[in-house]
């Protein structure tokens, strides 16, 4: 998802079931911290949307049979086969409170970063967006791989993190 607050944008991605259902290959709910992020993440959603920022979305979405569309991912991690059409688990159903509003963006991605092989870098110039506030499940996948592509694109990344989250 991205939220953009004048010329802030938070990028954030779908966040989905598969990450907090028993069961799940990707469950973190045992995990303190990871259980307590979605209400992190209802909260800063809150904040921009209070903040008239606009929110973009990012969402995993494979549509080929064969996963063709999940390129090498998709032989290496068969976890993804979650958010592959047709996948009756559930596990890509979207956590309340961290659904696309109508007026929100939602851009379609079948890689980690949210720009590659997307339309990100495009819509978010045409809302004069130049900093990210990035947030998600993934930090070592998406969000990393988001940011690291937002300054390549020549967007300023900022990652949230709740305070509840840091250790020190």
């Amino acid at each position: 998802m991205a939220i953009t607050m004048g010329s802030f944008d938070l990028n954030w991605g779908i966040v989905c079931a598969a990450y907090w259902k028993q069961g799940s290959p990707l469950d973190l709910s045992h995990n303190p911290e990871g259980a307590a992020s979605p209400d992190s993440m209802r909260r800063l959603v809150e904040s921009a949307r209070r903040g008239n920022a606009p929110v973009v979305w990012a969402q995993v979405r494979y549509n080929h049979p064969q996963m063709l569309d999940g390129g090498v991912q998709a032989k290496k991690t068969k976890t993804i086969l979650a958010w592959q059409d047709g996948d009756t688990r559930g596990l890509d159903a979207l956590m309340p409170g961290l659904e696309p509003q109508p007026e929100d963006v939602l851009v379609l991605k079948r890689n980690p970063s949210a720009f590659f092989g997307t339309t990100l870098s495009t819509e978010l110039r045409l809302l004069n967006v130049d900093t990210l506030v990035i947030c998600g499940v993934s930090t070592s996948g998406c969000v990393r791989a988001t940011a690291m592509d937002a300054v390549c694109n020549g967007f300023r990344p900022m990652c949230f993190v709740s305070p509840d989250e840091v250790k020190l």
